[in-house]
């Protein structure tokens, strides 16, 4: 996104929007291999239809026994992740204890495998590119639409209670930011649309949604004059989850990253171990940028890396300031390359990505505020001095 002025638009959803369960349960085998093997290659996609979760994808283990365990434990992660989301009724969403499971595991190809292992030279596991962003719009260095979609979602999550809530797990929040001269000078629009019990009227479950929700996200002081909201504006949302949309791993992209604030290469992260670049060098490139932007070097900045399949070294790095940067584009780009080790090796290693930490990137951004940078260290902002040393203290 560009210096303008105007409006601009991001959304979220919540862990139990149908695609984002499927996040979560491939995130979920990722994270039971990894406990197994730290150097697992998986690559595993979930679809959820109706009462009907299937698990499949491309895995390898050095141990056979470890492959073996975890697809007999993959129907139980399955129904722990839908129990964890909150789901519980095959009548409106779907039911973890009665809900069909089918696995699906296959072996990584030899071909992939003997392109991409190498230790320290490990290739990229496709080709691609990849972006990463920041912006000094809030603390977390996030995009401000994107955020409080996000941070609406956290806020309406916590209210879920199974059983008894108002709210049930499927849900989604949208924000408009009006911009003047590029800078955020109000909230225009927000809008939620969330599943709820079906024994309460809409005019009840709007009126809470506004009181419990909004009103602790977005204060008056935040609103433009013009502000709008449009709670559940569809009517009344009863029938949520796989029980009223498909869902699929990988679909949910632009809520994964920035809202739009930026480009996107179009690789998906849920279910991808570390050695495929469309996670790990996404998550190298959000470090560069963050780091770049809290060095007070720009307000802010997108970076893209790309690669070739097989090759370790990065085919291009490239850093955008929107004309906010302290000094030239090419200069920034020059240190980042100087300073960060953008290998598929070197990233794991700098990030420490071979930990079981997938599970909880799998709702509310893999980015920003509600991602700790003790677990996530590409939230870190820990290069800021070599950022500025290498480029004369600017």
């Amino acid at each position: 996104m560009s210096v303008f002025n105007g409006l601009f638009t991001s959304e979220s959803v919540s862990a139990g929007h149908p695609d984002k369960l499927c996040d979560r349960i491939s995130d979920a085998i990722l994270d039971a291999f990894l406990e197994r093997d730290r150097n697992a290659r998986v690559a595993c996609e979930t679809f959820a239809a109706n009462d009907k979760i299937i698990v499949a994808g491309e895995f390898r283990t050095e141990r056979v026994e470890d492959f073996k365990a975890v697809r007999a434990a993959a129907p139980g992660i399955v129904r722990h992740a839908l129990q964890q989301i909150g789901y519980g009724s095959d009548q409106y969403d779907i039911d973890p204890a009665t809900c069909e499971v089918e696995v699906r595991f296959n072996h990584q190809s030899p071909e992939i495998q003997a392109g991409v292992d190498g230790g320290e030279t490990t290739g990229a596991g496709d080709q691609g590119l990849m972006f990463g962003h920041a912006v000094d719009e809030t603390d977390a260095l996030t995009p401000l639409a994107w955020s409080l979609a996000s941070d609406l979602i956290q806020r309406a999550s916590t209210l879920i209670v199974p059983g008894s809530g108002v709210l049930k797990p499927d849900g989604k929040a949208q924000v408009t930011v009006r911009y003047v001269d590029g800078v955020p000078v109000g909230i225009d629009t927000a809008v939620l649309s969330w599943q709820h019990r079906p024994d309460i009227s809409i005019k009840e479950v709007r009126e809470y949604l506004d009181a419990e929700v909004l009103d602790h996200v977005i204060p008056l002081s935040l609103r433009t004059d013009s502000f709008k909201a449009f709670l559940n504006p569809a009517g009344p949302f009863t029938v949520g989850g796989p029980k009223g949309d498909t869902g699929l791993t990988g679909r949910k992209i632009i809520v994964d990253t920035y809202g739009g604030a930026c480009a996107h290469g179009g690789g998906a992260f849920s279910g991808k171990d570390p050695t495929k670049v469309d996670r790990s060098a996404a998550y190298a490139a959000r470090h560069v940028a963050k780091n770049i932007v809290a060095a007070g070097l720009a307000k802010r900045c997108t970076v893209q890396l790309a690669y070739a399949i097989g090759v370790a070294e990065p085919v291009s790095v490239s850093v955008e300031t929107y004309g906010t940067g302290a000094a030239l584009d090419t200069e920034i780009s020059a240190a980042v390359e100087a300073i960060w080790d953008l290998t598929p090796a070197g990233i794991i290693r700098d990030l420490d990505l071979l930990r079981p930490i997938y599970t909880g990137t799998a709702a509310l951004g893999h980015f920003g505020r509600w991602k700790s940078s003790e677990i996530y260290r590409w939230e870190r902002v820990d290069r800021t001095v070599q950022l500025l040393e290498k480029l004369g203290g600017r």
